[in-house]
This record gives C-alpha cells, structure tokens and sequence, in this order.
C-alpha cells in the first residue's frame, strides 16, 4: 500500500491512501472512548461478569439496533438527544476527516465512517449495552456533513499567511491529527 494521497477529488474508494493512519486512529479513538464510559457509566461498561457481557454480545447480534419511535425525537435509543446529536455528530466528523485527510474521497471517507461506526456499536460498545438504530445512521450523517466542512476549513487555513495564527486554526479544526502529525504520522 502506497503512501501517496489519491486526488481529493476522486469519487472513488482508493487503495492509495496509507488507511494504516485512520485505521489506527480509529482504535486509539475507540479505546479510550470505551473507558471512558467503564469510567463515568460502571454500570453496564465496567461489568466484568464474562457470562452478562457474552448475553449482551448475543443480544447485539440477535435482535434489531435499538430504536423506539414513540421517544422524542434523537432520544430513540433511549440516550439524551445532547449525547445522540453533538456527541455522535462529532464521532461521526472524526471518523470520516482522517480518512479525507490521508487523501479518501468523500464517499471512502463515509464509508470508513459508517464501517466504523458498525464496529463500534457490534464491537466496542455491545458489551455493554444493544446497538443503536440512530447512532448507525446518523454517525457517519453527521461525519460527512461536520467532517467534510471541517476538511474545507483545514485546507483552506493553509492560505492564512500568519504561521502562527494558521497552526492556531488548523489545531482547532483538528487537534487529534495535528499531535499525531507532530509525532510523525504522514497524514
């Protein structure tokens, strides 16, 4: 696998892209995210009772994601609307700019966003708790919408002249990526 970017105005999912960096930062992501919730909700994410976790992963893969009409609405898993919407829209904007950083095109990057977010709710997350409906379909919705926009803003911040005030910027827009660059990755 190279590690030449692909244009970013493919439309195709290439192999060109060094997929090693969202790959990684992905997991990085993921495990501290699910310690974080073994951390503020012990109950059910600290459970270490192996035959409660084995009947969650059954259920995971056995029943339908999560998701009641009768909740209002972004509440369908049962989850606050707060966590479901800023939460998940910025999960989602994390999954899919690393990819579209690394040179993805804007449909590799959804679909590395929504594969992602599958593994997340199937992997990391059903220990604990049953996928969510919601979170699969609007992770990556979110992704695209906040993580292509801040995409634009990242690359349109290289034009600003003051070196100071564009590391500013781009630190904002991704702060993840610019310590990971600083350590070294290639995207």
């Amino acid at each position: 696998m190279a590690l030449v970017a692909a244009p970013a105005e493919s439309s195709e999912v290439t192999l060109d892209v060094p997929w090693s960096v969202p790959v990684i930062h992905t997991a990085a992501l993921f495990t501290g995210m699910r310690i974080t919730e073994a951390v503020l909700w012990p109950e059910p994410f600290a459970d270490t009772d192996l035959s409660e976790i084995g009947r969650r992963y059954r259920e995971a893969y056995t029943r339908p994601p999560v998701f009641d009409p009768d909740r209002r609405a972004f509440e369908w898993d049962g989850d606050h609307w707060t966590l479901n919407v800023a939460g998940h829209g910025l999960l989602g904007s994390e999954l899919y700019f690393r990819p579209r950083h690394c040179g993805a095109s804007v449909l590799g990057s959804l679909v590395f966003a929504a594969g992602a977010s599958a593994v997340w709710e199937y992997g990391f997350e059903a220990s604990g708790v049953r996928p969510s409906g919601l979170d699969l379909v609007y992770t990556p919705l979110a992704g695209i919408v906040i993580g292509e926009a801040r995409y634009v803003g990242y690359r349109a911040a290289g034009g600003i002249s003051n070196p100071t005030l564009r590391g500013v910027v781009r630190t904002l827009l991704d702060p993840f990526g610019e310590l990971e660059r600083a350590a070294g990755t290639p995207c």
